[in-house]
Order: structure tokens, then sequence, then C-alpha cells
């Protein structure tokens, strides 16, 4: 019998296109970045996730998403915890080159989790 590894959960707040991208992947995995996107940024808390997607997501594509999905913990090891304001506003920073192998381990799907419009 295979033990399932320590997971770690995490959220993304996204807009339409990139969340179209994700279901392009079947949920599976997150789409490359853009030349201007160096950097691959799950957050660590469901409220700050649910603050971009709702007053950032919105303003600017008309839409908003918080996804859920979960990561291998070990794996996540090598990126630290950047706090990237308050108390809670925390982020992983996963560079773009990295994300093939970020995505190789998440466990399960990406879930959406809130909307807004």
């Amino acid at each position: 019998m295979t033990s399932r590894p320590a997971t770690t959960t995490l959220w993304r707040p996204t807009g339409p296109k990139e969340l179209e991208l994700v279901r392009e992947l079947e949920f599976r995995a997150w789409p490359p970045r853009l030349p201007e996107q160096p950097i691959f940024y799950p957050v660590l808390d469901e409220d700050y996730a649910i603050t971009i997607a709702r007053d950032w997501n919105v303003k600017h594509d008309g839409a908003g998403f918080v996804t859920r999905f979960q990561v291998e913990s070990g794996f996540l090891t090598r990126y630290p915890v950047q706090q990237a304001g308050g108390r809670t506003i925390l982020e992983l920073w996963v560079p773009a080159e990295e994300l093939d192998d970020f995505n190789a381990h998440i466990v399960g799907t990406i879930e959406v989790v809130h909307e807004f419009h």
C-alpha cells in the first residue's frame, strides 16, 4: 500500500483568461507564465486570495475566481514564504522556469471555490 504524501493547501486568485487555460489543462496544472510574468505566486491564505480576486481581478478583467489546490509539502520547502504586506498576506514565489516542476507536484485537481463578477 502506497501512502499519499503530505500536502499543503494553496490558493490562487485568477482572472477569466488564466482560468480558461487551467480548464484546458483539465484543472491539473497552471499554464506557463507570460514573458512579463517571471514569478508564479500562489497564496497561503484564502481570505487574501478572495480580496485579490474580488477587488483586483473583477476591476481589471470583469470576473475573479479563487482556486484551491494541494501541493506536496516536502516539495514546497524550496520556496520560502514571502510576506507581501500584512501578517496574512503570504505568498510563495515560484520562478516561471520552475512551473513545470511545481505542476508535477500538484496532488489532485485545481478547484474553483469562489467566483466574483
